[in-house]
């Protein structure tokens, strides 16, 4: 019972975890590359797309399908990020980007990441070997980043689709601790407000 319970936490913890990531750390990195205006914009096309197609009935919020249709949307948005970590690391090591604080950066952002991955995959409800798959997929893009990243520097127009996945993240992880809350709230027979 209490493993089950702990078990049940950790979807919403990576899901704050993941909004934690996006507001404090990807966010941040956006707005002081490209400005205010265009990334948030970009933030909130990317969620307001996918709340309009969880509200049409294409469910890709872990509240709404806890099947392989989120996972595949959150793999993409995740693979697509970390194809960006991989390149953004290794133009660091090859001199195109200075300091190499943003390297260690990446390095260390990696882990909360991979933790509300895992956590998410978990509520999708994924046999075990299935989840183990699409975490690979969603963080071997970083390998193919770095192999790009050796021979051109990120251009600009990386923030935009930076600030796309920055949307996605958030989206997946409000939804992460709403569907929790939700269903806490229905189970204990409490009144929502």
């Amino acid at each position: 019972m209490i493993a089950s319970h702990r078990a049940r936490l950790l979807v919403p913890v990576s899901g704050v975890v993941l909004v934690g990531v996006t507001l404090f750390e990807l966010v941040p990195e956006l707005v002081h590359a490209a400005g205010y205006l265009i990334p948030l914009a970009l933030i909130a096309a990317a969620y307001l797309t996918l709340t309009l197609l969880d509200k049409l009935g294409y469910p890709v919020c872990p509240s709404c399908s806890h099947g392989e249709a989120f996972a595949e949307a959150f793999i993409m948005a995740t693979g697509l990020h970390a194809f960006v970590d991989g390149w953004g690391m290794s133009a660091v090591s090859a001199g195109h980007i200075a300091p190499l604080a943003i390297g260690g950066a990446i390095l260390f952002h990696k882990i909360p990441e991979g933790f509300a991955l895992g956590g998410l995959l978990r509520g999708a409800r994924l046999r075990p070997s299935r989840a183990i798959l699409f975490a690979v997929a969603a963080e071997a893009p970083t390998v193919a980043g770095g192999f790009v990243g050796l021979h051109a520097a990120p251009g600009s127009w990386m923030t935009y689709i930076l600030a796309v996945a920055a949307g996605t993240f958030l989206f997946f992880g409000v939804h992460a601790v709403e569907g929790w809350w939700i269903r806490t709230n229905l189970q204990s027979g409490s009144r929502l407000p």
